[in-house]
This record gives C-alpha cells, structure tokens and sequence, in this order.
C-alpha cells in the first residue's frame, strides 16, 4: 500500500474544505481499502469523517425519511421505519455483501462503490476508468459480469451496489454539501453518469462535494421487492437484479416503478417500460410485451448475452410475485 497521511475532520465544512484540496474521504472503507492495497487507488491524503454528525434517520415533513450518510447499511436495514414503508430497500441491503460488512458500510459509501470489473483491479491490465486512454481490457474479454445497457467503446462495467438500485426506484435524492458550505439535492437519477468518453467521472460529484444524507419521498402505495440473481447464495454481486413497486387498482397496474441492476454503469431505469404497464389490465401478452421492450435497446457482449433472457424471465417473476394474490 503507498504511504498516505491520515486526518480526522470535525465538522462536515472541514471535510469539505479538505476535500476540495485532494484529500479523499473514508468512512466504513469495505471498498476504498481494497482498491488502495491493489492500488487501483493511491490517495496522498485520507480524511475519516466518522465522526461527523451524519448517523441518523429523520422522518420529514412530507412523510419521507432523511437517511444520514454514515448511516451503516446494517442500521438502515434493521430499521422499523424502513422495514415497513420501504421494505423493498431492507431486501436490497440485507442481499449485499455479508453481515460484517453491513455493519461497517455507509449509506453514503455504498452509493459511490467502485465496478467489480476485473480489469479495473487488474493493474496490470488497461482500463479507461482507472487510467484514461489506456483502453479496456473487457472488451473482447471475460465479460460475465458486464453490461447490456448504456456501455460505451471505452468502458463496459457496471455499477455493483444494490442499495442504489432500490434507491433509483424510489426517487430518492442525493443530499450533497460542497466545499462553499452551499447545500444541494440530486435526484438519484440524475447522479451517476454513463460512461461515454469518460468513464473515470462516474458521478456529478465535485472536488470537496461531501454526500451528507439520501432523502427518499413519502412511501408509495401497492407492493414492493428487490429479487437478485448471483452466482452463489451469498457475497455475491448481482449477474442482474430488479427492484419494483405497483400498485393494482380494479385489475390494473398502476404506477409502477422498477429500477435495474448489474446491467448497467449506474442503477438503470426505463421510462417507456414502466409507461406499457402504468394502467394496463394484467395479462400475460402484457408482461411478454413490456419485458421485450425492455431488453430490445440490450448490447451484450460475448459472455454476457445470458444476460438478455436472465433479466426478462427475472422481471416476469417480479411481476408475477408484485401482481398475484
């Protein structure tokens, strides 16, 4: 591991402000430290912000929850307030990683999780996101966990948290401070970026810009589930996941919302694939028309092209499971 300085900060403007001068933030470290023993990852300068006031969940005004950035994965699942209005996001955070893991993780931290892609940790491989320009080694590559939707000829990694796709689904917002004390919400969905030209910039985030809490809106109505398809029963990131809510009305779906992922660079989401469904009368045509749709944008690669059918008939069990009974 390269030498680095460590500091504590005490208030979120000093990490803020120490931010913006290079320093980069730790917090439960399940990721950064990995990336920096492999040093896909050499801060010059780590500032721990632990200690910092941004641990609690707060009910808002509108009904909603303000979830604290330092939030521990494990807190926010065992949460009643979580447990009964956002079930589907308890779901997503106790399918991610192991126990001691969630109980170091933040809420803040496992929005800015790095790709599993092998190549990105493979410094002796090139990869556009870890050094720009060098190429990427995924493609024509192992490709089993790469994406379908959204890559770009630079890069063709995915987004590896479960948290985040819940939070796409639920229109959560990113509460974000930056290093001139100014406050700032981003829609979630507004937040990462595709890779394009760039894959090094997976966010809108700016130098010393501290995430410091995600705001969901007020719970929707009708049913919710988060299902995830993985190569082993446990500690493994998603081949492809789905998070859905709906409601049914007199036979009819009604505002459906689903979120995507291990398909893409960041938590995906299809408008016009929630528009085929939102008033529709159940039907099996129904269903088999949406999840075509869906899929029909899909660029698979070579060791992906599993992918394509595993996420339809994945969508066909949630919406079977969000529709019955």
């Amino acid at each position: 591991m390269t030498p680095f300085d460590y500091s504590r900060a005490a208030t979120p403007a000093e990490a803020a402000r120490l931010g913006s001068e290079g320093a980069t933030f730790i917090a439960g470290g399940t990721n950064l430290l990995d990336l920096m023993k492999l040093e896909v990852m050499t801060p010059d300068r780590l500032v721990d912000i632990n200690r910092l006031d941004l641990g609690g969940i707060e009910e808002t005004q509108d009904g909603g929850l303000r979830i604290g950035a330092l939030v521990r994965n494990s807190d926010l699942a065992a949460d009643r307030r979580v447990r009964d209005a956002y079930p589907v996001l308890a779901e997503a955070l106790l399918a991610g990683a192991s126990g001691q893991l969630r109980n170091k993780a933040t809420t803040g931290g496992n929005l800015l999780q790095r790709t599993r892609c092998y190549y990105f940790y493979d410094t002796a491989m090139p990869c556009n996101k870890r050094e720009p320009g060098s190429g990427c080694q995924a493609l024509g590559g192992v490709t089993r966990l790469h994406a379908i939707f959204g890559a770009s000829e630079h890069c063709i990694a995915t987004h590896p948290s479960d948290m985040a796709v819940v939070m796409r689904a639920l229109d959560a917002m990113v509460e974000i401070r930056s290093a001139g004390d100014e406050v700032r919400q981003v829609p979630i969905g507004d937040f990462y970026r595709l890779p394009g030209d760039t894959p090094q910039i997976e966010n809108v985030l700016e130098p010393g810009d501290l995430i410091t809490a995600v705001v969901l809106p007020s719970p929707r109505a009708g049913r919710q589930t988060y299902r995830k398809v993985r190569d082993r029963a446990s500690y493994a990131f998603a081949l492809v996941s789905v998070a859905g809510v709906l409601d049914v009305e007199d036979g009819r779906i009604m505002r459906p919302a689903f979120a995507f992922g291990g398909v893409a660079h960041m938590p995906w989401r299809n408008a016009e694939f929630e528009a085929m469904l939102d008033g529709q009368p159940l039907s099996s045509d129904l269903f088999d028309r949406a999840t075509a749709h869906l899929v029909a944008d899909a660029k698979p690669q070579d060791g992906n092209a599993f992918k394509v059918p595993l996420l339809k008939r994945t969508l066909r069990a949630v919406l079977r499971e969000l529709t019955e009974g």
